[in-house]
């Protein structure tokens, strides 16, 4: 077959070499160096000997070849073989998608100040008859190769230097013609007949790449090179593994061959690389008894790419040829000893390594340092895996490169060193990023100093000469197509470099020295060098995303080049062993937690608990246990969250998070962070040492002052916790990075930080168009040569100053990453050639090499990941290499402070406000309802203005932030409403003032006189006497007390009325108020008590706070005891020293109870032995009327004192809870009611006659002396009416009475004569108030002053407008509330009355109607005589039990009094509401608000330009106009005028006041000037109408249908609308340009300055839309499937909690949000319902266009849910969806399921229910409960996984929580 006649060396001209029948003649080759060597083997395959014959006959025909096949080396073998076999020169050059023009054929070089051209591979290779060999053609771009087309067809090819070449044969004609120096002076050259194209490429489309270009494919002849014949290659194997079974040796080739076939490529699975089967048959030669499957793992690691059908398929191909493990099979267990190898073996090393029980020793390549003898490292602790994992790569080192596999942080780098120094490697680290082209792994251009251009060697290269071991680190990073040029380097050992430097496997250099008796020297004159035979690479890789969207970076071309291994994470165990070894003194009991959670984390296949698992790598474990030695007190819970930054994770991930955590009982309590709230947070200087809270740390001296930053910083505590943290992880030798959102002080923060440590700091900030050449050096042209300046990164490194890095996340990753091998590995090759290394050792004797200096440190700023920022995830990338840290807006009080040293003269109130508002705004920007984070940065600039300018309005001001969201409605709505929310009036004008109208109060009458009657002989001293007994104690039982959040929001933003705010407690459906006190105290230290029956509680909260707090009581007060027991419950708040404690009172059965708010303990107190008694059991028919009630009064109950009576009874019980004691006066009288009007004189009444008694006593009762109390009568005496007639008026009870007098200013105004003297006020049915002059503490008669009613508060039926609430039959008794407040300060006597006791019409004009109202407050002002009537807004929510609502009160709220002038009202649906009534009050607030607006007062504002000569230019001022300077008309209601203030419209000073009250306003304001003409709306309005219609009338929809549908659509329309946004970004940010590199026109690109020196063309850059890499995958939708619960129940309960309508509502918004994205999101929408769980409403290819449609849709789910069987399908419907939506091809999959949590009901268990949530690894699932019966939707929250379900107690949340699934999962990936 082979005839190749070897003749002697002399004379080989005449040799010839057949193969089979065909001959070749050979000739002598003029350069012998550049035929290969070394390829041909002893005995060919009989198909490689085909390959030959056919490639020998192209050869004779002049023809070029195309050798195509699967990846490997096998064609480039063939091809050398071919070469050496007939010794023809090879050019040989492998094409990259970097290749230009330039490389193939030429290239200018500067000699000497002018550039020349050399000629490059293909040029060479036609002129001096070579052959050239292409390889990869797939790789390189669209428009290279057909530079090729013509020299391949014709021969002929144009050159830039002007030459041409010509083929053989026409230049050969010329020849004749012409002599030779004529054609060279043509610039004609010939071109070699002997020259031929071999060109290497795959099949496309079968891999990827681009197609071959057809003009191009019809110039070559084609042969597939197909993987050798299975007999061939089983030959091969067998001369290899002699030791081995034949058998075996077969089965792995089967399954090998298996894996190529056809069928394995369908199921998506990748070729498997029969070519590096040699290498581990040589290792299992070795090993005999190793397991094959072990083997087989590292050439095709399929558990790390391969999804779940791909993996079963190749387990089943391994039982199939019985490769699986079995127990005999054994796996290396550790590295038991390294040595040299003896002899003259250099570089050489013995390596024996244990595997099972034996001991095997095989030799391996060693590194050209000292081997590392067997000491323990002090850096590296070697585990079992570890162990095993080193005696795995041994043997692979023994045979093949190798490729580390593994997540981030998990020690990939840290083991590839252990392995070096094992072997005595020295390291080269090169970090790749994903634009690194060609040229950085090879070769650099750059200047010699006198400006030629020369090549300097890469890393990568001098590591094979000096065979050093190459750590590529980040191999999936880089483009497929870059690695292209070391294909040949990995399988050969060969490399030709851009220079025409030729790199020669060992052997083969060797070989050709003997062959041509050359020395190096000559050698290395003709540019060949032998690469040093201990030179490898181990590759580092994180493992491939299995099923995502990008292309896979472990392909089948990938594959033939390493053996894999797969670095694990450690064990539980090991990683403590690891944990301990390294730090020793960390606390166990924090690292056992630590690990639980962590491996929790990283066992389940929830992706997202994955992802979190990712930031928990080993090495930040390691940071957190190094922190946690220093700092062993710090909490763990914080370490996790800094380390996961959860405070930036979408919702999603922040509560699986938390909930892992939960678990693993790492928690932290209130008290923490109460403990470091509190903490000390200062910073001071002492003799050069800084201390920041609580570390301490020397100051720097610094040479270079002026690189200290210095900044204006104002000290928060907020703040200062940050630094201190910082300087902890400072301190421990970390490198930091800050996230947070915008402006919240990040780059301040770490100037002040530096300023403290006086560290001088370099800055940069990153961009989109930073590169990686641009981080480290910035070339540039000067003299003609290129000068490299240090970017501020070099310099840092260099003098150790603090490097800080600003918007690290706007820089694409790939740049950001070379930061990695800085701080790790501390090594960082410059593109200049020096190179960065750490430590001093390595320094000695070597140039261009810079030390990092000690000092040198890095701090990284980065926005957080996610929208609205869209950066790239900085923190996902290289977050676990630095020392993270959340940076946030200050917490309100930190930022108040902050605020208050901005605005020093800004009123306190109004920093508040802003605190209060945009702290409410940054937490809707958490949960994603608004999208812009506001942040302290906004705050601080509004305060600034207001500093500088006080006059203006706040609400002026704030716009200045606002501005940007005014176009977008929905966004300005939620704004509006939150800044109105804490009373900031944006919006308003000065004008909006709703107050009450005021109705005059009808004169003062003189009533007569109060007469005590005199005690004339003893008989008539009535003397009452006293007992005192000692109180019993029962109890303490404690009480939980549970706190909830106050909505509390401002009354006064749009408009000024009296009311103050209002908030709502969160009350039950069926609970009744009974009781409201407000304790007395200072304004702001209030607390509020409400008490309600049915259940009984109790809710207290601070006036002023946040939160509220509830005590539920109902297990002391069951709900029934007898037939109707209808607990009532009053409150009495105790004062100082029992502050904080409450009596509560039951009127019914007279229990006392104390109860302590602040630690929930409660005590029964028993007045009197008789109490015990429970009421009396009434039979059923029995009248409940005459039970009568205990009562209590509590006017001093903030001394400490209450007076309980029993209504009909004759005792007073006083009870001193301070002593413990009761005083029980016996009267003899029967009582009808109690007014304690002082403390030592009561006012009583009498049942039945209304008589009245005042009781007199000492203020102090003794205990010892039993005191005697005096009771005297009281006689009224009416006036004498002057014709003998007296009026008599039947004696009426008072409904209040004051406790002290009015101050005798307002006593002078009320009666309106000057007089000073003790009096009282009270108000009754028939009189709007009554003053009592000189009652109770004078004797003489008392003067009865009073305002009468024209009709009396009777009992009167309420006015039929309001028949549901009044409609209830009153039973004969008055109600147990009066709501009648007296209020002293500001002479006002304030009670609520039902709407039919108020004269509606003269306060409402005739046409409108009054709005429906709890009540009215009637406000009788004695000062200014007047009586307002303020409306009391309707609650929201009101109890079925009407009839005994009605017993409570007459109206549906209750008045307490606050303060001094306030009143707190409190409806019977919960809502709370403050009220300021006082005109003095009133007027001071008006004018705060009207300053918060701002002064528009209409006067135009002028232009004045100030002349030094010191005149004034300025024309004369107008003087003030009163803008609405209204007729003031009559009724003695308005005071004319303008007051004496300087804004108009207001009265002078304590005068009366004017107040526009929404009459008709003659003169227009400047406001209603600017504003649009009435007729320009009207248009506006009917042309909207008129579009609204005819659009109605297209989709043939009706009006009413309209309606209805805009119901639904109109409760989502703020959803519907962020979530388009954020489709809309991500749209753009997928279509975001990318650089275009080799373009004739753009920027200048500075890796090619120097083709630029030289003269090319193509050396600029421009932005533009990238080409889908060639082979990628297309862009598949994402496919989302809504499952809705369409079930009976849900029709059910919907008049509940609307539940089926929320439902509506989702779907409403899923459909509306994703309307024309469907090619993005391919949605469906399926129902479940006892009749089936498949019910389709919307299909994915029948998606609704319209409204209509859409409407169409929610009727059907709304027909359904009303007829269909009863019964729950959720979980079969879930599993359906799941099941179904895979089959079609998507990018993510998603369910998510709505149902309400009736599953129990159905025997449905959970945890089923949670299997089914996960089955598919690859839909994320989710489900979303109906806040339903009880708390079952909590409890089966609890057993479903984090993250994956969620509670919607209030249905308005659903949309929400789809908004927040779509945000946190779909979009962080589109």
């Amino acid at each position: 077959m082979f005839d190749y006649k070897k003749l002697s060396s002399d004379h080989l001209c005449g040799d010839t070499v057949t193969i089979g029948d065909v001959s070749f003649k050979l000739k002598t080759p003029k350069n012998p160096e550049l035929v290969p060597q070394n390829y041909m083997t002893e005995s060919l395959a009989q198909s490689v000997v085909h390959h030959l014959r056919w490639i020998m006959q192209k050869d004779l025909l002049g023809q070029d070849i195309f050798l195509i096949g699967p990846p490997g080396p096998l064609r480039r073998s063939i091809a050398m073989q071919y070469l050496e076999l007939t010794k023809r020169e090879v050019e040989y050059i492998a094409l990259s998608r970097d290749t230009t023009e330039t490389d193939l054929k030429q290239r200018r070089e500067i000699r000497d100040g002018s550039a020349f051209y050399l000629d490059q591979c293909a040029v060479r290779a036609a002129t001096e008859g070579r052959i050239l060999v292409l390889e990869g053609l797939e790789k390189a771009e669209r428009n290279v190769l057909p530079v090729l087309n013509n020299l391949l067809e014709n021969r002929e090819m144009q050159l830039e230097d002007g030459r041409f070449l010509m083929s053989a044969d026409r230049y050969d004609k010329l020849l004749q013609e012409h002599t030779k120096s004529e054609l060279d002076a043509w610039k004609i050259v010939r071109v070699s007949e002997d020259f031929r194209v071999i060109a290497l490429g795959l099949p496309v489309p079968k891999y990827s790449g681009n197609p071959l270009d057809p003009p191009l494919r019809s110039r070559f002849q084609a042969r597939d090179v197909y993987h050798l014949p299975f007999k061939d290659h089983l030959q091969l194997l067998y001369s290899i593994g002699s030791n081995i079974s034949t058998e075996r040796i077969s089965q792995l080739l089967s399954f090998a061959t298996t894996l190529c076939s056809q069928e394995s490529s369908t199921l998506g699975l990748p070729d498997f690389p029969l070519d590096s089967l040699s290498a581990t048959v040589q290792i299992l030669d070795t090993f005999p008894m190793m397991s094959v499957q072990h083997v087989i793992d590292r050439l095709y690691p399929y558990n790390l790419f391969l999804g779940k059908e791909g993996r079963t398929a190749v387990k089943d191909l391994l039982k199939r040829f019985e490769l699986q493990d079995s127990e005999k099979h054994l796996f290396p267990r550790k590295i038991t000893e390294v040595e040299r190898a003896h002899g003259n073996k250099r570089f050489k090393a013995d390596v024996t390594v244990q595997i099972g029980e034996k001991e095997v020793t095989f030799q391996v390549p060693a590194g050209t340092g000292m081997l590392k003898n067997h000491s323990r490292s002090d850096t590296f602790i070697r585990t079992s895996s570890h162990n095993q994992l080193l005696a795995e790569m041994m043997q692979s080192h023994m045979v093949k490169d190798m490729c580390l596999i593994g997540g981030k942080g998990c020690g990939k780098t840290v083991i590839a060193k252990e392995f070096a120094d094992i072997l005595g490697y020295s390291i080269e680290p090169i970090m790749l990023y994903q634009d690194m082209t060609a040229r950085d792994l090879l070769q650099q251009r750059y200047t010699l100093p006198n400006g030629d251009t020369a090549w300097r060697p890469s890393p990568l290269v001098t590591a094979a000469l000096e065979g050093k071991l190459v750590l590529l680190d980040g191999i999936h990073r880089i483009n497929p197509g870059t690695l292209a040029v070391l294909q040949r380097l990995i399988h050969d050992r060969e490399l030709t470099l851009y220079d025409g430097t030729r790199l020669l496997r060992e052997d083969r250099y060797q070989n050709l020295k003997e062959e041509l008796q050359l020395s190096d020297e000559k050698l290395q004159e003709r540019s060949i060098f032998p690469i040093h035979p201990s030179f490898r690479i181990v590759v580092l890789a994180e493992p491939p995303v299995i099923g995502s969207s990008t292309q896979q970076w472990l392909g089948p071309e990938f594959l033939t080049l390493f053996l894999f291994h797969n670095v694990r994470s450690l064990s539980k165990s090991e990683e403590i062993e690891v944990i301990k070894q390294m730090i020793p003194n960390v606390p166990s009991v924090a690292v056992e937690k630590l690990l639980s959670v962590t491996h929790k984390l990283r066992e389940t296949n929830d992706t997202t608990a994955q992802s979190l698992a990712s930031f928990l790598s080993t090495r930040q474990l390691l940071r957190i246990c190094r922190r946690l030695s220093q700092y062993p007190d710090e909490s763990l819970y914080d370490a996790v969250n800094k380390a996961c930054l959860s405070r930036f994770l979408p919702n999603l991930a922040r509560s699986a998070l938390h909930k892992n955590l939960q678990d693993s009982g790492i928690e932290t309590s209130p008290d923490d962070t109460k403990k470091l709230e509190e903490k000390d947070y200062t910073c001071e200087i002492n003799n050069g040492i800084l201390k920041i809270g609580s570390v301490t740390m020397p100051i720097y001296n610094s040479a270079e002052k002026m690189k200290v930053p210095d900044v204006l910083f104002y000290e928060n505590a907020q703040h200062m916790m940050v630094m201190e943290d910082m300087l902890k992880d400072f301190l421990l030798g970390e490198h930091l990075l800050l996230v947070g959102n915008q402006g919240v002080g990040k780059n301040k923060v770490v100037d002040r930080f530096l300023h403290l440590l006086n560290r001088p700091r370099e800055y940069l900030q990153l961009h989109r168009d930073t590169t990686v050449q641009s981080l480290t050096l910035q070339p540039s042209v000067k003299d003609g040569l290129i000068i490299y300046e240090d970017s501020p990164l070099v310099k840092a490194v260099k003098f150790g100053h603090i490097l800080v890095i600003d918007e690290a996340d706007k820089a694409p990753t790939n740049v950001t990453c070379i930061l990695k091998t800085l701080v790790e590995s501390g090594e960082m090759v410059l593109s200049d050639g020096r190179r960065i290394v750490a430590n001093h050792a390595h320094v000695e004797g070597r140039e261009n090499v810079i030390v990092i200096h000690p000092d040198f440190r890095m701090i990284v700023l980065a926005n957080r990941p996610g929208f609205p920022f869209l950066g790239n995830d900085f923190f996902g990338t290289l977050g676990d290499i630095f020392s993270c840290h959340a940076v946030d807006n200050p917490k309100p009080q930190s930022e108040l402070s902050m605020l208050k040293q901005y605005g020093p003269d800004v009123p306190e109130p109004i920093l508040q406000k802003l605190v209060a508002a945009f702290g409410e705004l940054r937490s809707l920007a958490d949960q994603g309802i608004i999208n812009y984070p506001y942040s302290t940065r906004e705050v601080v600039n509004i305060v600034k203005h207001l500093q500088k300018f006080p006059s203006e309005g706040l609400a002026n001001v704030v716009r200045n932030v606002f501005d940007f969201d005014s176009y977008n409605n929905e966004m300005r709505e939620i704004l509006y409403k939150t800044l109105h929310k804490y009373g900031i009036p944006i919006g308003a004008k000065p004008t909006n003032v709703q107050l009450a109208k005021e109705l005059p109060l009808p004169e003062h009458k003189f009533m007569g006189y109060w007469k005590v009657d005199r005690p004339g002989n003893a008989q008539q001293k009535m003397l009452c006497p006293s007992e005192t007994q000692k109180i019993d104690v029962k109890g303490p039982v404690y009480l939980n007390i549970q706190g909830f959040p106050l909505e509390r929001h401002e009354a006064r933003s749009i408009s000024f009325t009296e009311e103050l705010a209002y908030w709502t407690l969160p009350l039950d459906e069926v609970n009744l108020i009974c009781d409201v006190t407000v304790t007395q105290e200072e304004e702001h230290e209030n607390i509020l008590y409400v008490t309600t029956c049915n259940p009984v509680s109790l809710y207290f909260m601070n006036i002023s706070s946040k939160s509220g707090y509830f005590v539920d009581l109902y297990d002391l007060f069951p709900r029934t005891v007898g037939s109707v027991w209808q607990p009532f419950v009053t409150a009495a708040p105790l004062g100082n020293p029992l502050k904080g404690q409450v009596v509560l009172h039951e009127e019914e059965s007279n229990v006392v109870l104390l109860l302590d708010t602040s630690s929930g303990a409660l005590r029964r107190l028993l007045l009197s032995p008789d109490a015990q008694d429970s009421p009396k059991r009434t039979s059923w028919w029995s009248n409940k009327e005459e039970m009568s009630n205990y009562k209590m009064c509590r006017e001093f109950s903030h001394k400490n004192w209450l007076v309980f009576y029993k209504e009909t009874g004759n005792h007073l019980i006083v009870l001193d809870v301070l002593e413990g004691q009761t005083h029980t006066i016996s009267l003899p009288i029967s009582l009808k009611s109690v007014f304690l009007v002082a403390e030592d004189r009561w006012l009583l009444v009498e049942n039945k006659t209304n008589k009245k008694f005042l009781l007199t006593k000492r203020a102090h009762m003794e205990a010892q002396d039993s005191e005697v109390c005096q009771l005297h009568a009281l006689s009224e005496e009416p006036a004498d009416m002057g014709f003998g007639l007296t009026t008599v008026s039947e004696l009426c009870v008072p409904h209040a009475v004051s406790t002290d007098q009015l101050s005798s200013e307002n006593l002078s105004a009320a009666v309106g004569q000057k007089i000073s003297s003790p009096n009282r006020i009270f108000s009754d049915e028939h009189n709007y108030a009554t003053i009592v002059i000189g009652f109770p503490d004078l004797l003489s008669p008392s003067e009865v002053y009073s305002w009468k009613r024209n009709s009396s508060l009777s009992h009167k039926r309420a006015s039929p407008s309001d028949p549901f609430y009044y409609g209830a039959q009153r039973k004969t008794g008055a109600a147990k509330q009066t709501n009648c407040v007296t209020l002293l300060a500001s002479n006002q006597i304030v009670r609520i009355l039902a709407p039919g006791d108020v004269p509606l019409k003269d306060i409402y004009p005739k046409d409108v109607t009054p709005p429906p109202a709890a009540g009215y407050l009637e406000v009788t002002d004695l000062n200014s005589k007047k009586i307002k009537y303020i409306t009391i807004p309707r609650s929201q929510s009101l109890s079925p039990y009407t009839s005994w609502l009605s017993q409570i009160s007459d109206a549906d709220a209750l008045l307490a009094p606050l303060g001094k002038v306030g009143l707190v009202t409190v409806d019977m649906g919960g809502g709370v509401r403050l009220w300021e009534t006082g005109l003095e009050s009133l007027q001071r607030s008006l004018q705060d608000w009207r300053n918060m607006i701002g002064q528009e007062d209409g006067r135009p504002v002028q232009i004045t330009i100030e002349r030094e000569s010191g005149l004034d230019v300025s024309s004369p001022k107008h003087g003030k106009v009163d803008p609405d300077n209204m007729p003031h008309v009559g009724g003695n209601t308005w005071a004319g005028g303008t007051g004496g203030r300087d804004t108009a419209g207001l009265g002078g000073k304590g005068g009366p006041y004017r107040l526009d009250a929404g009459h008709r306003v003659y003169q227009v304001s400047q406001a209603e000037k600017d504003a649009v003409p009435e007729e320009v709306k009207r248009a506006a309005r009917e042309m909207g109408e008129k579009a609204f219609k005819q659009r109605l009338k297209e989709i043939q929809m009706s009006e009413y249908d309209a309606s209805t549908y805009e119901r639904f659509s109109g409760a989502v329309r703020r959803q519907v609308q962020s979530l388009r946004i954020i489709l809309d970004n991500l749209q753009a940010k997928g279509k975001e340009r990318q650089w275009l590199r080799h373009q004739a026109v753009g920027e200048l690109d500075d890796a090619k300055i120097i083709d630029g020196l030289t003269g090319e063309k193509a050396i600029y850059k421009r932005r533009g839309e990238l080409e889908p890499q060639p082979g990628s995958p297309q862009q598949k939708p994402k496919r989302l499937r809504l499952v809705v619960d369409v079930s009976g129940s849900m029709y059910r309960f919907n008049g509940v909690d609307g539940r089926l309508e929320r439902s509506m509502e989702a779907v409403c918004m899923v459909m509306e949000a994703f309307e024309n994205y469907e090619h993005k999101f391919k949605y469906d929408i399926v129902g479940h319902s006892g009749d089936g769980f498949n019910i389709a409403l919307v299909g994915s290819d029948k998606v609704p266009k319209n409204n209509k449609q859409r409407l169409e849709i929610l009727k059907t789910m709304h027909a359904h849910a009303q007829f269909c069987m009863s019964g729950d399908h959720t979980l079969e419907g879930t599993e359906h969806a799941i099941r179904e939506i895979t089959k079609e091809e998507a990018d993510e999959y998603f369910v998510i399921v709505l149902s309400d949590a009736n599953l129990e009901r159905y025997g449905i268990q959970p945890s089923r229910f949670a299997q089914v949530l996960t089955t598919n690894t690859q839909v994320n699932a989710f489900a979303i409960f109906i806040g339903s019966l009880g708390d079952q939707a909590d409890r089966l929250q609890r057993t479903l996984p984090a993250g994956r379900s969620f509670i919607a107690m209030d249905t308005k949340e659903i949309p929400q929580i789809l908004q927040q699934i779509f945000t946190s999962t779909m979009l962080s990936s589109a």
